[in-house]
């Protein structure tokens, strides 16, 4: 996610991300202002951890702070990333086919698949498969949220899509997304019910299982 930084914030990261590293008094000389304002917007983007503090002793005197950039910059910096990765996808394409650029989504599945499936006890009840896949897509960005429809199916509702642009661009995308739940949870069926790629506002599936999930009456409609 790319935060949005504007006014004095927004000058001072971009000093630190072209100079590196910079004492307060050194902002407020280039930003002409006071170094009690510059200490102010610092401690602010501190509190934010888009900048860090280091204390550099001197032979003489009080140590000197100086900032640089935090482990959060690079969310302050636009990134072109999925702009490029479409790119190369067609560029695939006009070269080698679709049969290629599929070869390569089903290579992502099949990778998606190991790194899921090693964190999934394949022996658990399906119940606890589909509330660790949640956790997993929580974790790489999708904002998901599981809901237990009836004693045999679940509803995975993924508020955010970080692949948005490619999974616009080419389908197989979200066709390899539905088999890997599939898959991965041993399911008797996922069906895709909704897709950001097709202009709704999130992706939804309804994962359906051969033996039932257990009481009905106190997990229907439970929200995790």
């Amino acid at each position: 996610m790319t935060i949005i930084m504007t006014g004095t914030k927004g000058k001072i990261m971009d000093l630190l991300k072209e100079q590196e590293r910079l004492s307060a008094h050194d902002l407020a000389g280039i930003l002409q202002m006071t170094e009690m304002g510059v200490r102010k917007h610092l401690m602010s983007l501190i509190h934010d951890g888009l900048v860090q503090v280091e204390d550099i002793r001197k032979p003489v005197g009080r140590p000197v702070q100086i900032f640089s950039l935090g482990e959060r910059a690079d969310q302050v910096f636009p990134k072109n990333y999925e702009t490029m990765t479409v790119q190369l996808l067609k560029d695939i394409t006009d070269l080698y086919g679709d049969q290629a650029v599929d070869t390569l989504f089903d290579r992502r599945k099949n990778r998606l698949f190991m790194e899921y499936q090693a964190k999934l006890d394949s022996r658990s009840v399906p119940e606890a498969r589909t509330r660790k896949l949640n956790e997993l897509r929580i974790k790489n960005g999708y904002m998901s949220r599981l809901r237990q429809i009836n004693d045999s199916t679940y509803e995975l509702t993924e508020y955010n899509c970080p692949i948005f642009e490619v999974a616009r661009q080419f389908g197989a995308a979200c066709t390899n997304e539905t088999k890997l739940f599939k898959d991965v949870l041993r399911a008797e069926s996922v069906e895709r019910i909704a897709c950001q790629a097709d202009g709704r506002a999130h992706c939804r599936f309804r994962i359906t299982f051969k033996d039932k999930l257990g009481d009905a009456k106190s997990l229907t409609r439970a929200e995790f």
